[in-house]
């Protein structure tokens, strides 16, 4: 019993808000892919989820309500709801005392809630933000982490004078309402039927979009902002902050990027591609194996291909592909494993 006891107190009790999102599902199989330490995961979402079934750690597991019952002795609480959601009942999930990590951006301009990517905090050799009072975080969008590590990657062959890169936008990043979006409006063109539009306010099916049409739900300029200070954020000074350009593209998963990076003098082909390969950046070496939106689906690395510029020999051009979903996933769950060090043990006795 007393085994039992010990055991107990050094796992967590944890709530993902949003759970049937599909960064919900995303970040459900990640905790348990990574085995993160949790006793108990309970699944909240929206009135519209309730009592839906899916399974948890090997178990059935219904929906349940956003409540302060439910959240009640919880360690960890995921927010990957829409940001309206999130800001709704965030105050919930820090009333009951848990420790928050949000995948929804509601929070990032919350002066204690850090934007975080232990990918980069890595790469630079920081010790992580979150300290021993961290009680939230927010991760950094999955684009300005691809963007980030591969500029910081690129300082090691040379100084970089300039960077800029054209980030193509998957639907996906605007949740299911996205994908149905896309899918109705593919199907209503080629039947010949008026495309709903309702949270786009324009054409995507079959059409590249640089800003949305009026009546749109959000807009492309506020996610452009958001990926720009995410970056600015990250790189600390270290590097040149990347000019972007967010582009909508009528492709379900994965961000794809052009990225210009220009040296401050000319090094070979082959040392700026080595200094731009290691952890979490896998390098196409082939037309087989080129970042695409398909072959980058379900892994943990961002594909990188590279050529010289045609006209400046100090620069060069990469094309990438990182999946959204999962580096977002990936990144919540670190926050966590973060927190979780300066949380050593569960609240359940």
């Amino acid at each position: 019993m007393k085994i039992e006891t010990q055991k107990s107190a050094s796992l967590f009790r944890v709530a993902i808000v949003g759970a049937t999102t599909l960064k919900g599902k995303e970040l459900k199989e990640v905790l348990e892919e990574r085995n993160f330490p949790a006793m108990d995961i309970k699944l909240l979402d929206d009135d519209e989820s309730l009592g839906q079934l899916d399974e948890v750690q090997d178990e059935v597991a219904f929906i349940q309500p956003v409540t302060a019952s439910h959240l009640e002795r919880v360690d960890f609480t995921f927010f990957a709801s829409n940001e309206k959601f999130t800001r709704r009942h965030w105050k919930l999930a820090q009333s009951a005392g848990s420790a928050i990590v949000d995948l929804s951006y509601a929070l990032e301009s919350e002066a204690d809630v850090p934007v975080s990517a232990p990918w980069i905090e890595r790469e630079l050799g920081r010790h992580p933000q979150l300290g021993l009072d961290a009680t939230a975080a927010e991760i950094a969008h999955p684009a300005a982490i691809a963007l980030a590590l591969l500029v910081l990657r690129a300082r090691k062959a040379a100084p970089v004078r300039s960077a800029a890169a054209t980030i193509l936008e998957p639907v996906s990043e605007s949740g299911k309402q996205g994908m149905d979006e896309l899918h109705e409006q593919t199907v209503n063109l080629l039947s010949f039927q008026p495309m709903p539009t309702a949270l786009f306010g324009a054409q995507v099916a079959f059409n590249l979009v640089g800003r949305y049409g009026k009546g749109a739900a959000t807009s492309l300029e506020t996610i452009e902002r958001r990926i720009s200070g995410h970056l600015a954020r990250l790189l600390e000074g270290q590097a040149p902050v990347p000019s972007v350009m967010l582009v909508q593209a009528p492709v379900f998963h994965a961000h794809t990027f052009s990225i210009y990076i220009e040296l401050e003098k000319n090094v070979s082909t082959g040392d700026f591609t080595q200094a731009l390969a290691g952890e979490h950046v896998e390098i196409s070496r082939s037309t087989d194996d080129a970042p695409s939106n398909v072959n980058v689906a379900g892994k943990d690395e961002v594909l990188v291909s590279v050529r010289r510029d045609a006209s400046r020999e100090n620069a060069f051009w990469l094309w990438a592909s990182v999946d959204n979903l999962r580096l977002a996933a990936i990144t919540a769950v670190e926050c966590a494993t973060a927190l979780a060090a300066v949380r050593p043990h569960g609240k359940v006795q």
